[in-house]
């Protein structure tokens, strides 16, 4: 009687402990964390699995213990014993599954998890970094005035605060990748990659801390260069209340004296606002043009104030000199008019000395005593010849200090006029802006010494009353002659001075125009030669290319509004020889970059476009492999005998297409060496990899077609036992099929009759395809430089396309009479051929069309043609078999219950019967 419970529960046992081993030995394969992320996330998604199939082991448990219990009801105290035990130990064991079950899918998710929140944390920080690289990445912005630098450098300095603050969520992310590494053991969060991201935040760093560097410097500059415009400022101010100060003052001996310290001052001052306007060139670089404007137009008020000054003090100082020239002349006028007074005086005593003599001489007749009053009259005419004797000395004296103080001028001229002559020819081809400056002010000293001249002229030529009395007529006449001669000459070198003063003024303002003009434009140059220079590096990735294209876009915009400034700079040197060197050899330079940097656009678009081909094509490859893949999963549990031919036919398809696929694998390769020529040695390394993926890929789904067509094939066969038979050649290039049913022998001894044909359109087919190869490579070879011959090469192509659906029907009639015996090498090298020469000519169709816009999204990939088309034609090819075979199983399901009895009671209410009215009643009218 216990036999049965004991078989069911041994049963439930067995059962049980199967289930738990088969569970623990998944769990022991998904108990893993190591390895790639999709591997993580099939593990995961494994032991999601297992723990949806928890609660049908609690059943199985469940089961177990109903089991137990009533074995238990029916069994002796001895075998329940062992029952007991059994079932502790299967308790034992379903408790360590169940927390087995829980931990390790805990364990996978919770790395699962921590992998997604360190990638979001990655995103984020590639997120900063590249809008830190946007930011960082343009040229420093040219300001105003000084305030605006204070806030560009504040803005920075923010910036930088930024990228500092950032080093503590880097260091955290590190080490969250650190702990994910010791993990999962995975590349994408290896030390390679922890490196890359703290390279990538130590250059961010070091541009924010350049830029900050930079900044600090151009706003000190500008700092000092105000305080010292301040500094001037002020004491201009102190300089012109000295001067109003001075012609205040009542002795004219003070004022000398003052104008005097503030002629030293001004020459100080010149120097001072020679050395600010050197440093404005510094500082006008690095501002805005309407700030350097500003700035120009402050150095110029300053400058004209300072030469207002000057004018004041000259003004002051001349009007003093023609003071003390008025006061020597009327010295001059009254010691020769106390002369004359001496003179008549001396003239009107001498008959009364002439009377004295002759009384004198009379009185000697008179016998008395006459010595008394010879000697009073003998000193009386001492005194007067000693008079007379100091009276001519003084004559004489004044007589020749004036005529010396009148021919003074004239002799000065002399001496004066060749000093000045060779200053004139010393200026009169002067180039150099430094000497310029010291030559204005020599010439700046002669036209000053020159107007005295002509005051000093002027004055001889008006005292020709006192000439005449002084050198007599005739001399004075001479004397006369000769100072008119002299004012003419002065006028004619005065002229000339003002002439050389203009020309080296307009010299001085063209260079100080040239300098700040020029300076910007070759540190505008030679920054976009650097930048230039920096786009040469190989880039990782498409989008790198695709950025450095746009880049080298703008730098050329960059480099052709240099050359627009530059043609305007050009009309400030048409009179100066080195400043037209300095042009001439700025704008060969710009000519040979500009040369260079068409080249490297042009090298970058070829980079972009091959680099997206490559993609392009590659990404129809994985498509075609994945869609592949996903059939043969399908096919793998698939039964029935519709479903076996369905899936044959399908495989034979795919094995088909695997000529074309590894022609286009090939191809690929060839795009993806062109694009690691011209890429960073780490993208190469990807694409090598990506390409041995794909390549292993293609490899991998051969072999599984191969091998579920030979599974397939037995029992395809055996189910067509009698029938139509298909024999699988080798997997080549393409399945034929035969027939050995004997009714089919004929048919079959016809088409190996069409052998002579198969091989007379081979050779026709061979021969066209070489004639449009041969046309295709002339084509190819001519070069065009012009758009009519890009548009005439073009049409040459439309018109070989138009003749590809000849060949192609002739192909196909090559296939439709193949032989079902022989050798195929020749048709497929043939088939080979003809793909080549149909993507040649594709490519090159291509190649000719207008460029595709280089702003599509995702990562820059073109639209294919037909490939959602072909895509959808794939899904409908796999899915109607499937379709097919559920109309079936519905028509059986409804037709199967007709071969029952029709009157039957329990069939009545079926999935059949459920299309018709059921309540009816056949038999006679109730009694």
């Amino acid at each position: 009687m216990t036999q049965p419970p004991q078989d069911e529960f041994d049963s439930s046992v067995e059962n049980a402990e199967a289930w738990m081993k088969a569970i623990q030995e998944k769990l022991q394969i998904n108990d893993n964390t190591k390895g790639p992320r999709s591997a993580l996330e099939a593990r995961l998604k494994e032991t999601e699995k297992i723990c949806v199939l928890e609660p049908e082991g609690r059943l199985k448990m469940d089961f177990v213990i109903k089991k137990a219990e009533a074995l238990l009801r029916c069994i002796s105290e001895d075998e329940k014993h062992k029952v007991l035990s059994k079932l502790k130990d299967i308790k034992a064991m379903w408790e360590e599954t169940a927390i087995y079950i829980t931990h390790c899918h805990s364990r996978i998710e919770w790395v699962w998890l921590h992998w997604n929140e360190y990638l979001k944390a990655q995103d984020e920080f590639y997120t900063w970094v590249h809008n830190m690289k946007v930011t960082l990445e343009p040229d420093i912005e040219l300001q105003l005035g000084l305030k605006e630098k204070q806030w560009q450098l504040s803005h920075s300095e923010v910036l930088l605060n930024d990228v500092l603050n950032q080093s503590v969520l880097l260091e955290r992310l590190l080490e969250e990748a650190a702990s994910l590494f010791n993990r999962i053991g995975d590349p994408s969060v290896d030390e390679d990659v922890q490196k890359k991201m703290k390279v990538e935040y130590e250059g961010i760093k070091e541009v924010a801390q350049k830029r900050v560097k930079l900044l600090k410097k151009i706003t000190k500059e500008h700092e000092q260069y105000s305080t010292r415009v301040n500094q001037f400022q002020t004491w201009l101010n102190g300089v012109t209340e000295s001067l109003n100060c001075c012609i205040e003052e009542a002795t004219v001996e003070n004022k000398l004296k003052a104008l005097q310290a503030i002629a030293e001052d001004v020459k100080s001052g010149e120097k001072e606002l020679q050395s600010l306007e050197v440093q404005s060139i510094g500082v006008i670089q690095n501002t805005s043009p309407l700030g350097a404007e500003k700035m120009k137009d402050e150095l110029e008020e300053l400058r004209k104030a300072l030469e207002k000054l000057k004018l004041m003090r000259s003004e002051e100082q001349e009007r003093l000199h023609k003071f003390f020239q008025s006061k020597s002349a009327y010295q001059s006028q009254v010691r020769e008019l106390e002369a004359e007074a001496t003179r008549a005086a001396l003239a009107t005593e001498e008959p009364k000395v002439e009377r004295l003599k002759a009384q004198l001489n009379k009185l000697f007749q008179f016998p008395q005593d006459v010595q008394p009053h010879v000697d009073s009259v003998v000193s009386a005419i001492r005194g007067y010849q000693s008079v007379k004797g100091k009276a001519f000395k003084m004559s004489i004296a004044a007589g020749s200090e004036l005529r010396q103080h009148l021919q003074n001028p004239m002799q000065e001229f002399q001496l004066w006029k060749p000093s000045v002559q060779r200053l004139l020819d010393m200026t009169a081809n002067v180039t150099e802006p430094t000497v310029a400056q010291t030559f204005l002010l020599q010439l700046e000293e002669c036209l000053a010494e020159s107007s005295q001249f002509k005051e000093r002229m002027m004055m001889i030529q008006l005292k020709k009353d006192l000439l005449g009395s002084v050198f007599g007529e005739e001399e004075a006449r001479s004397l006369l002659t000769e100072v008119t001669e002299a004012a003419k000459e002065r006028e004619i070198l005065h002229k000339s001075l003002l002439q050389n003063k203009s020309k080296l003024q307009n010299l001085i303002s063209q260079h100080k125009d040239f300098d700040a003009g020029f300076a910007p434009l070759q540190k505008k140059f030679s920054a976009i030669r650097t930048k230039v220079d920096l786009e040469k590096e190989p880039q990782p990735d498409l989008v790198g290319k695709k950025t450095r294209l746009q880049r080298l876009q703008m730098i050329q915009d960059d480099l052709a509004e240099l050359v627009v400034q530059m043609e305007d700079l050009e009309s400030l040197v048409q009179s100066n020889a080195t400043h037209k060197h300095k042009m001439n050899q700025l704008s060969a330079d710009c000519k040979a970059l500009k040369k260079s940097l068409e080249e490297t656009i042009e090298q970058s678009e070829k980079h972009v476009q091959r680099h997206w081909k490559f993609n392009e094509k590659l990404s129809d490859l994985q498509q075609w492999i994945a869609v592949t893949e996903q059939k043969l999963e399908s096919y793998q549990g698939a039964n029935g005998e519709r479903n076996m031919e369905s899936r044959v036919a399908d495989l034979e398809r795919l094995l088909a297409e695997f000529p074309d696929k590894e022609f286009q694998l090939h191809l690929v390769e060839t795009h993806g060496q062109m694009v690691m020529e011209n890429s960073s040695s780490e993208e190469a390394a990807d694409i090598r990899t990506e390409l041995n993926k794909v390549k292993e890929s293609l490899r991998e789904v051969k072999e599984r077609i191969t091998s579920l067509l030979q599974k397939l094939q037995p029992k395809r066969t055996a189910v067509d036992t009698g029938k139509k038979i298909t024999i699988m050649q080798p997997p080549t290039f393409g399945f034929h099929s035969f027939d050995v049913d004997p009714k089919h022998k004929q048919e079959k001894m016809s088409k190996a009759g069409k052998n002579s044909n198969h091989l007379k359109l081979m050779k026709d087919f061979e021969q066209w395809l070489e004639a449009e190869n041969a046309k295709l490579t002339k084509n190819l070879a001519t070069k065009s430089s012009s758009v009519d011959e890009v548009e005439a090469k073009y049409s040459k192509l439309e018109e070989l396309q138009s003749r590809v659906p000849e060949g192609q029907h002739l192909f196909e009639d090559l296939l439709h009479l193949h032989p079902v015996v022989g050798n195929s090498e020749d048709l497929e090298n043939l088939r080979y051929r003809w793909m080549l020469y149909k993507s040649k000519l594709k490519e090159s169709l291509d190649s000719l069309q207008t460029p595709v816009s280089l702003e599509e999204p995702d990562g820059f990939r073109k639209k294919r043609r037909g490939g959602m088309c072909s895509f959808l034609h794939r899904v409908c090819w796999t899915a109607l078999p499937l379709q097919l075979l559920l109309l079936l199983l519905l028509l059986l399901a409804f037709l199967l219950p007709l071969a029952e009895e029709t009157h039957s009671c329990k069939l009545a209410n079926n999935f059949a019967r459920s299309f018709s009215l059921m309540l009816r009643y056949e038999s006679p009218p109730p009694t």
